[in-house]
């Protein structure tokens, strides 16, 4: 088996790939409405032989690509989704939005979805040269960042016979991603109510916005008795209107609700709805709530985890020239000492809680070029994935490659700014080549599959996965 050849068949279509994550990255599009680039990964894996399944778990933007036949069947999972409000000029190490309040790609998913085209590509090309058995897919995951594509994909029996899956991240870190995450709901919560002249008829109003304001102010209340972990985040998404003569009739906030486990996120969020519930009484308002979408805890799978680490470990990190190593200085000179220390502590949170040398040492580094060790870790990550569910349900791993300077902030301008880089593009070909290599460890070796799935079946310990998304709600374009 010659590995390598995986590594020749992404730098020979470099070119395709490259193209295809600045494209993504120009296109910006939000959850769920990620139509150019779906048609775009799609196109590209059609020319490559794949056999294209459309329109999945009743998303317009959710697709499957096949290649091979039979077992194994191994997933690469991809992601193409941007966030609002991030819009930013590239290579340009300063604030500066192509327009204004447009949105960006500011947790990289265009360097992430390309990434994992780029292995299942390479993947697809050394089946066909050694007439290898068994099945690779590309998963076209749309709507991860606040729709949770992948567990309404879960819900509708997408992933069934699926044996394995793997995924990445461009991040400020080249590591395994042995972390656990927060299962989280997220919920609109309208207020209805009546419009009056506030000056000479305030009495006959009923406001919204007085409501929504209270259930802010008693849910900032309720935090102090939650667990530690949990968080609640919220947006008021309808403020009523521009006029403060009127009194507001409708709004709407958006609450994001997490926890390290999906019944304690159940118990938050009955709380947090008495909350508006009483909002409502309070002003003489009607409150509907309208669940949006839900997502479960990552679950690490330490045998994948290795496979990965061992042909992170052969791949190597990007090895950038002078200027790229240039223009990833001047994006940390951006940067605040807060979002250094930060990331220094997610190093170190990724290394188990060690590693204090090779912590000294990425203090002095623009951009990583360190593969941290690899720990398998239970330490929680206070953040949210929809692979999560994936997790649930088949083993899953997946790592990050550095494709941002050192201290870059996930969901900022300095990361939107950075991905369509030299070096962003250097990782995410990287990431291909780690994740091509894994895929073919997997196929070529049935017993790893086997003990993956025996170590997820000892962590679940007979629990059995139920979606945390209702049946009766749909995917939703509301930001």
């Amino acid at each position: 088996m010659n590995k390598n050849r995986l590594d020749e068949i992404i730098e020979e279509k470099q070119k395709i790939f490259i193209d295809v994550n600045d494209e993504i990255w120009q296109y910006a599009e939000m959850r769920f409405e990620e139509f150019k680039s779906a048609d775009l990964l799609s196109a590209v894996l059609e020319d490559e032989g794949f056999s294209i399944k459309r329109d999945i778990a009743g998303i317009s933007t959710a697709f499957v690509a096949s290649f091979g036949s039979g077992k194994p069947v191994v997933a690469i999972l991809g992601e193409y989704d941007a966030l609002s409000g991030l819009s930013q000029k590239a290579g340009v190490a300063k604030k500066e939005p192509l327009s204004e309040g447009g949105s960006g790609h500011g947790c990289g998913h265009n360097i992430l979805g390309t990434g994992a085209l780029a292995a299942a590509v390479a993947v697809k090309c050394y089946l066909a040269e050694n007439k290898m058995g068994g099945t690779i897919r590309y998963y076209g995951c749309p709507g991860e960042e606040g729709g949770s594509g992948k567990a309404f994909m879960v819900r509708d029996g997408v992933f069934d016979d699926v044996d394995v899956a793997l995924t990445w991240h461009p991040l400020t870190h080249n590591t395994i991603f042995s972390l656990r995450t927060l299962a989280n709901y997220q919920i609109n919560f309208k207020f209805h109510g009546k419009s009056a002249h506030a000056a000479t008829a305030p009495h006959l109003g009923r406001s919204a916005l007085d409501a929504v304001e209270l259930m802010n102010v008693g849910v900032n209340y309720l935090r102090e008795h939650i667990i530690q972990e949990a968080r609640v985040h919220y947006a008021v998404t309808n403020a009523g209107g521009n006029s403060p003569n009127v009194v507001q009739s409708e709004t709407e906030v958006l609450y994001l609700i997490r926890a390290p486990k999906i019944n304690q996120v159940q118990d938050i969020y009955e709380r947090v709805c008495d909350v508006a519930r009483g909002a409502a009484m309070m002003t003489g308002t009607e409150c509907e709530i309208v669940f949006n979408k839900a997502c479960s805890n990552y679950i690490p799978n330490s045998t994948l985890e290795k496979l990965l680490y061992n042909n992170f470990k052969e791949v190597g990190v990007p090895e950038l020239d002078d200027e790229e190593k240039e223009f990833a200085r001047a994006m940390k000179k951006t940067l605040s000492k807060m979002d250094i220390e930060n990331d220094l502590q997610m190093a170190s949170v990724f290394m188990g809680g060690g590693g204090q040398k090779i912590i000294n040492i990425l203090k002095e580094k623009d951009i990583s070029d360190i593969i941290l060790p690899y720990t398998h870790s239970s330490t929680l990550l206070s953040g949210s994935t929809d692979v999560g569910d994936v997790s649930w349900i088949i083993p899953t791993a997946q790592f990050s490659v550095a494709c941002n300077a050192f201290g870059t902030p996930g969901h900022s301008w300095q990361s939107v700014a950075q991905g369509k880089t030299a070096y962003a593009h250097k990782g995410m070909l990287v990431a291909g080549k780690v994740l091509a290599r894994t895929v073919i460890d997997v196929l070529q070796n049935p017993e790893i599959i086997e003990t993956s799935k025996a170590e997820l079946g000892e962590i679940l310990d007979g629990v059995t996965y139920v979606c945390p998304i209702p049946s009766k709600v749909k995917p939703s374009t509301i930001q």
